[in-house]
């Protein structure tokens, strides 16, 4: 019989527990992942027992308070603190999403927090995204033209060329689509994810780009494009309400509509 087993070193264990300060009325417990990689143990979750009533609304809050009050090995990405920069995504609740956009107040129990899933972890919350960033460079997301630009003025769009980039534009390269993409986790040295894919469609749909066949030439290909298989958790999943799968389906429909 065979057996399937985790490697013994990524058993999540039981860690530290850290009680609520006195006289709290409005407490809530935060489970957070631990993982250092230079102390050799295995990861944990610590539970943190947070005083709501002296806290920020957001889960970004309630991590820079652990941080700055009560732990300060606590260790996670954070800047804009706007839904702008994307940096602190993180599994959260069970979905990923941003700290920063996340309402403590709609997680109805324990705040289960975890790096985002299926990608390897520098620290804590802190995934390694070197991987995403490579494939990211591989499909060269930057306007490129043959002509030259007017000498007296910008490279110009109509109001409805203009319109085609909405939905695309916004994408803040936080990755929480790729890393929820069951195709992404089983295929991601080929498949180039949603994020990924979505960033292409941006430079194709750009009436002002000139590459537009160099680019389809580029992903078609049966794992870059092609693992994709509808499931539409990266629509989900974005924190700012785009379609990544939508982006998808409509590189497919080019690739198609070239070849007929």
């Amino acid at each position: 019989m065979v057996a399937f087993n985790l490697p013994a070193n990524s058993r999540i264990g039981q860690g530290q527990t850290f009680p609520a300060p006195a006289g709290a009325k409005r407490t809530r417990e935060f489970r957070i992942y631990r993982w250092n990689p230079d102390d050799g143990k295995n990861p944990r979750m610590d539970s943190y027992n947070i005083d709501l009533d002296a806290c920020g609304p957001m889960v970004l809050d309630a991590l820079i308070k652990i941080k700055n009050e009560i732990d300060p090995t606590l260790t996670f990405r954070r800047s804009c603190r706007e839904g702008i920069c994307g940096s602190c995504a993180m599994n959260i609740d069970g979905g990923n999403t941003l700290a920063c956009l996340k309402p403590i107040e709609e997680v109805k129990a324990e705040v289960r927090i975890t790096p985002l899933p299926h990608m390897p972890v520098v620290k804590d919350l802190v995934p390694d995204l070197s991987q995403v960033y490579a494939q990211l460079r591989s499909i060269e997301p930057w306007l490129q033209a043959d002509s030259p630009a007017p000498p007296d003025g910008e490279r110009l769009q109509s109001k409805e060329e203009r319109a085609k980039l909405d939905g695309l534009w916004e994408c803040i390269l936080c990755f929480c689509c790729s890393t929820s993409c069951p195709s992404y986790w089983w295929n991601g040295d080929r498949y180039l994810g949603p994020a990924v894919l979505l960033q292409a469609y941006r430079w194709i749909a750009d009436s002002r780009d000139e590459r537009t066949g160099e680019r389809l030439d580029a992903l078609e290909d049966p794992f870059k494009l092609y693992r994709c298989h509808t499931i539409m958790n990266c629509t989900d999943s974005c924190p700012k309400g785009l379609n990544p799968a939508k982006a998808i389906a409509e590189i497919k429909k080019l690739i198609v509509e070239r070849q007929v």
